[in-house]
């Protein structure tokens, strides 16, 4: 789930579109510009403003690595950026990039929604899951490896109460904080103490009770019941926070003892809050996204430079940002596409703060851009060649641009 200072509330709104509107919307769709190497400069702090009628007032969004997807006010869910294989979940087969939002084909309602590399996993207001787009390594649960254009019902009918889609595998923990995870298993990032993939959802192994379980590239981590952090799965990079580079089939505790508020996976390194509001990385950081002020890797946690309190924290595939106190945002590490938001395309290796002010944010676990919400408006910065910033063009972003254009 995205990190919040609004402790799960919703900022409640209508969304109005009159068909003129939408077909304005449309067309601009169709011609976006040309994705550069480095991200645009020039653009300015996003005006926090009433939305344009034509956009949905958003409640959640979920940033994947080529689409992004949001849940509006009426829990309606809209896709936009690379719809090859399903992954917007408008029934589109063409492959046509969308660079504004598109409604999800379905009369289902949801209140939650998760963004993977090419797929996407949702929840009804019954707590059911639904998932669609790529689905070669069973990542959408439904007992097969066949693509989907629409929601499909994952299989089993176990209601959960938070879902979460990573690179090639989904987890999601249901209503006895017992964690279940499917899809690509070949290092173990199920944490079921095998290395085979599953097509249906498996018990992650053990007796542990979890909060949440966020999974990343080929590793997931999870805050239990008890405020612990655990991981499984990779861990070349020391992404498991184990003291080593040995993989893990099965859940293992992060070392330090430290009391966690979340801890996420990202490409291939990790980072925690703490109940105290202290930021921590480890693994990978030669684009020094764990934000110690080195490209130094880490096997345990390491405190982020800057002595930031930290509500939340969110990793992408190599940066990393944090949601801090007066509704401010931090990012470091890899700055490639501009998915720090501060404007410049430079790396930072402590915290860098982002354009802006928002009540939520995340960043695409295997992506390169991050997005945030402030008062039912969506934000997004960073790559957007596929359209993953919603803002009708294809241009990369350094500063927050407004979803809808």
């Amino acid at each position: 789930m995205p990190l919040s200072l609004t402790n799960r509330s919703h900022t409640r709104g209508r969304y109005q579109a009159s068909a003129t509107a939408l077909a304005i919307a449309a067309l601009l769709s169709l011609f976006g510009c040309a994705d550069p190497t480095a991200p645009s400069t020039a653009d300015s702090a996003p005006a926090l403003s009433t939305l344009a009628a034509a956009v949905p007032a958003f409640v959640q969004i979920s940033a994947g690595a080529y689409h992004t997807c949001g849940v509006t006010a009426d829990h309606r869910a809209y896709c936009w950026g690379e719809s090859a294989l399903g992954a917007l979940g408008n029934g589109d087969k063409s492959g046509l990039i969308q660079t504004l939002p598109v409604p999800v084909s379905t009369n289902l309602k949801f209140i939650a929604i998760s963004a993977g590399v090419s797929n996407t996993c949702a929840l009804t207001g019954q707590n059911l899951a639904y998932c669609w787009g790529v689905n070669s390594s069973g990542e959408l649960g439904d007992g097969t490896t066949t693509n989907r254009y629409t929601p499909k019902a994952v299989a089993g009918g176990r209601k959960f109460r938070q879902i979460r889609a990573g690179y090639r595998h989904t987890c999601a923990v249901d209503f006895t904080n017992v964690g279940f995870c499917w899809g690509e298993n070949a290092s173990g990032q199920l944490g079921n103490g095998t290395a085979t993939s599953r097509s249906v959802p498996g018990r992650v192994a053990g007796t542990l009770r979890f909060l949440r379980i966020i999974p990343g590239g080929d590793h997931t981590c999870a805050v239990t019941t008890q405020d612990r952090g655990y991981c499984w799965g990779s861990n070349s990079d020391g992404q498991l926070g184990d003291g080593t580079t040995t993989t893990r089939l099965r859940p293992v505790p992060v070392l330090g003892g430290f009391s966690f508020g979340n801890v996420v996976a990202g490409g291939r390194h990790s980072c925690a809050v703490t109940t105290g509001r202290v930021g921590y990385c480890w693994g990978r950081n030669a684009e020094s996204q764990l934000g110690d002020g080195t490209q130094t890797p880490r096997l345990r946690p390491r405190a982020v430079a800057g002595g930031l309190s930290l509500a939340g924290i969110t990793a992408g595939v190599n940066h990393t940002c944090g949601l801090a106190s007066g509704h401010v945002t931090y990012c470091w590490g890899s700055n490639q596409y501009g998915q720090l938001g501060d404007g410049t395309a430079s790396w930072q290796s402590t915290p860098s703060k982002v354009a802006g002010f928002f009540d939520t944010i995340i960043a695409g676990t295997v992506g390169n851009h991050t997005c945030g919400l402030h008062e039912g408006a969506a934000f997004c910065w960073g790559r957007n060649s596929s359209g993953q910033l919603g803002d009708g063009t294809q241009t990369n972003r350094s500063r927050p641009v407004h979803v809808g254009g």
